[in-house]
Order: structure tokens, then sequence, then C-alpha cells
């Protein structure tokens, strides 16, 4: 059994992140709901805790509070943002508003390194979200480091070896921020250094195996890497429990059924069934505008579907899923889960209450460039493992305002040649995601010399790492020229391309 370092989520969209940059250190670490009991920890070997972030203020009547006990385990503790302030209230300090609220950059000026800071310059930039702040410190604690608007913007009690520090260093906007954390682990619990893709890949298929049982898995299967990864993954632990179906829910991009059937005939050996349910989803879908609305419909049309698709089957009792983490952490809603609700996405917030069969999404506390190491590691092919994200509603939500056959048949064809620009240029590869969003607005063009009047299309085209945040890509002139030149002579019913340079946040990378 690896070594633990637990990390206790308050409700920050960050916390998987927090795990992350532990895994990137090559340590093994685990979430656990914030309110675990310190005896719990204890059974699970854990040599470190860290305290997430969370949107709320230590003193409101629905705060999250650890067990008190935890502070008595003997092994060291970080507490980030929320954290240090949870640490301050807990052990006898002070947390008050801060005057003025620290959202965004901010720089750090380290007095005392200690081993926290080891190795780090004087100064530092770093990323701030708070509201409160600590005002004094509790008994043991000294400052090691200052913001601008915070003197105990690093603080530290070695004796016990109690850490905390007011900015988040999991972001890729704080400088030396990995650094930070890496002196927690290997300089202060002293964690081994011995966490890998396989080790991932082991521990997956044993829980998956432990979950399973002798039961069988219907995954939804669509082409994409998280998908397919998820697949290559349930097989390899259950093998032949596992049956995949393909749906061609009307959403999908240019001749995207003909490339998965020839996809998997071609790479795999896994039982895959094609059903076509277009006129389904369209049905379901007409008239509707609301993009919540419209992710929770596909989802529950998926859900009906996979059960329908049960009928030719046979029996089983779970569904298996591609969920990702980005996708988790958008969806999650103020309850057990104190995180704040950003967008549903199908598969894993448009499932019924009484869904007749049960989850298991072996991807869910990963990352996209870890699910593609993951994919890589079980053998599967570059065209699946570097495949570009696409969305599990699919051109669902990348045509704004309500769904017709022929808004979908334009954006099909303005994404293709679109696709097929990035993929000659070579751009393809080198960007996080590139696709066009159809818009219901009408411009009055120009066609030969005759006047038109036809819709907009978008190009959304991002760089990123992990699709929490993301920039807009900035592409050469031409190639962009030649896009756009190509889809309004090329696409019937479009007259205009305009280009999205909105980064995220504050915008998110799909527009609904």
């Amino acid at each position: 059994m690896p070594q633990t370092i637990a990390v206790l989520d308050f409700g920050s969209q960050l916390t998987q992140v927090i795990a992350r940059r532990i895994r990137e250190c090559q340590v093994y670490s685990k979430i656990y709901h914030f309110a675990t009991p310190a005896a719990k920890l204890r059974e699970d070997g854990v040599v470190g805790i860290i305290l997430s972030g969370g949107p709320q203020s230590v003193y409101a009547k629905t705060a999250p509070h650890p067990d008190p006990a935890i502070f008595e385990l003997g092994v060291p503790v970080l507490g980030i943002c929320y954290g240090v302030q949870l640490m301050g209230h807990f052990l006898g300090g002070k947390v008050a508003l801060s005057k003025e609220r620290e959202y965004g950059h901010g720089h750090l000026t380290i007095k005392q390194p200690g081993k926290l800071f080891a190795g780090l310059p004087r100064h530092l930039r770093i990323w701030n979200s708070h509201g409160d702040k600590l005002t004094k410190l509790p008994p043991g604690f000294k400052a090691t480091a200052i913001s601008e608007n915070s003197p105990f913007a690093g603080i530290e009690d070695p004796k016990r070896r109690f850490y905390g520090i007011q900015f988040h260093p999991e972001v890729f906007h704080t400088e030396r921020g990995v650094d930070m954390i890496r002196n927690f682990l290997v300089g202060i619990c002293r964690a081994r250094q011995d966490w890998t893709t396989k080790d991932f890949i082991a521990h997956a298929v044993a829980d998956i195996r432990a979950k399973v049982g002798k039961g069988r898995v219907l995954l939804g299967l669509s082409g994409g890497v998280d998908s397919s990864v998820a697949a290559a993954l349930l097989h390899k632990a259950i093998g032949k429990q596992l049956t995949c179906v393909f749906v061609d829910n009307g959403l999908l991009r240019k001749d995207e059924r003909n490339y998965v059937e020839a996809l998997y005939q071609r790479n795999f050996k896994i039982d895959l069934r094609v059903v076509d349910a277009s006129k389904l989803f369209l049905r379901r879908l007409k008239g509707v505008t609301e993009p919540e609305q419209k992710r929770k419909i596909i989802g529950r049309t998926f859900v009906t579907v996979f059960e329908q698709s049960l009928k030719s089957i046979g029996h089983a009792e779970f569904l298996g899923q591609g969920t990702l983490y980005p996708d988790v952490i958008e969806s999650v809603s103020i309850g057990n889960n104190p995180a704040s609700l950003i967008k549903t996405h199908h598969n894993v917030g448009g499932l019924p209450e009484r869904m007749k069969l049960k989850l298991i999404e072996p991807l869910r506390e990963l990352f996209k460039d870890e699910v593609r190491e993951v994919g890589a590691a079980l053998g599967l092919p570059k065209e699946v493992v570097w495949r570009q994200p696409f969305p599990g509603p699919g051109l669902g939500v990348r045509v704004m305002g309500d769904i017709t056959a022929d808004k979908l048949e334009i954006l099909r064809n303005a994404d293709f040649v679109l696709q097929d620009e990035m993929m000659k240029s070579g751009f393809y590869w080198k960007v996080w995601q590139s696709f066009a969003v159809f818009l219901p607005v009408k411009t009055v063009g120009v066609f030969g010399d005759e006047r038109t009047y036809d819709y907009v299309v978008a190009l959304r085209i991002v760089e990123s790492i992990d699709a929490m945040t993301a920039d807009w890509a900035k592409l050469p002139y031409d190639l962009l020229q030649k896009i756009s030149s190509r889809i309004t002579n090329e696409v019937r019913g479009v007259s205009r391309v305009v280009l999205d340079i909105s980064s995220k946040p504050p915008a998110t990378i799909e527009w609904e």
C-alpha cells in the first residue's frame, strides 16, 4: 500500500488540481470528504494532510468544518486559502473579513523560507481567491511570507509541522507553486515518490473488479479520448463483461458514425453495438433553447437508449462513462459537496434519480492530459489518444438556441472545414481544442453580385493543459483567413465567420 497524502475537500473547484499536482510529484494522494473522521485517516496510513480551499467563510452557519482531531494525529498539515483560515479558527487564531478582497494575481514576499519555501526566490507572483483572512496567528505559529493585503500569507508551526498559505500554489498562475507542494510532500511529510501511471492503472483495474464482480457493464462509447480510454481500462479489468454502445444521437460531427465503427473494428476486440437514435434525440430537443435543459434532456435520453439496449444485450448492472474531473467540478451542486455549480455535464448531471443502472466512472479523478497518458500506457493508437475533446452532448451545445436538422448540417459542414485546415496545417495537434459554433444570428452579406442574409459561425480555438483554465490560440492570420474563406464559400447558409478570443475564466471553453 503506497503512502497516502489526504486532501480534505472543502468545496474548492481546485481540490482535484491539488491532487493532480501531488501526482505530478509522483506521490499517491486521495481526496476525502471534509468531515472524514481522524480515525479513518489514521487507519488509511495517511502521512500528511492538505486542507483545500473553499467558497465559504469559516464563520458561516453552513461552513464545512473538519474533525478537530486531525490536528492531533501527529502528521504534517498544510492549509491552503480556506484551509489556512480553518487552521487559525480551530487552533486559537482569528479570522476576519478582509477590507479588500484578494482575487487574481498578487505578489508574495518570503520573509523566512523555512521548509515550505526552501529553495525559492524571495519574491514570487501568486494567485489569490479569498475574502476572509487571518488577523491573528494561533499560538506556536509565526509568519513566513506576506502579500499586498495579508501579513500572514505564509505561516508555520515547525514543531507540530503545521503550515498554511493564503494563496493557491496548485494553479499555474502561481510561480513555483509545485515546488512548494513538493517541499511539503517530500521535505516535510517524507513521502515516497513512487506513484506512476502504471500504478493508477493497477489500482483502477482492482477497483473495477471489486465493484463489478461478476456483473456486466454497458459503456456509452463516443469515439473520443475519454470514453475510449474508459473502454480500454474497463476491458482490461473485466474483458467480455463489457459491452460498448455507440449512439448516433443526430448531434455528431460529419461522418462520425462511420469513423467510430471503422476505428473500433480496426483496433479493438470489444463488443460494440451501434444504435441510431437520432430521431428520438431531435424530437425531444425540439424548441429547447436553454443550455441546462438541453444537457439534461440529452443525458436522460442517453440513459433511455442504454436501458433499451439492454433488451438486445441481456442483463447489465452498470453504466460505464468516461467522466473526467473538469466535468465533475463544473457539475457539482451545493449540498454534501460545498462547491458551486457551473454547468451540468450530461454524464454527471443529467441522470434520472431512479436510473436502473449503477454508475462506474474509472477516470473521474483525472484530467485530460493524464487520461492521454493512461491511454498511451494501455496501448491505444495515437489517433485516439491525441484526438481533441468533444462534448458528450455533441453539437447540441454548439448550436446556440433551438436545434434543427438544417442548423446541425450547417454546423457540421463548417466544423469539417475547420478540422480539415487544422489537420493540414498541423495546428490540430498543437492546440487543446478547435471547433465551430452555430449562432442564431443572421447578417447581411454579398455573394457574387447578390445580397445574402445568412447565419454566423464562430470559431473557438483554445490552448490549455487540463481544461480548468484556457486561453485563445494565436493562429497565423493567413490560416484564419483560409478557414473563414472556405466556410463562407463552401458552406451554404453562412455569410460571416467570427473568432472567439475569450479566456477561461471568465468564459468556459464550450459556449453552453
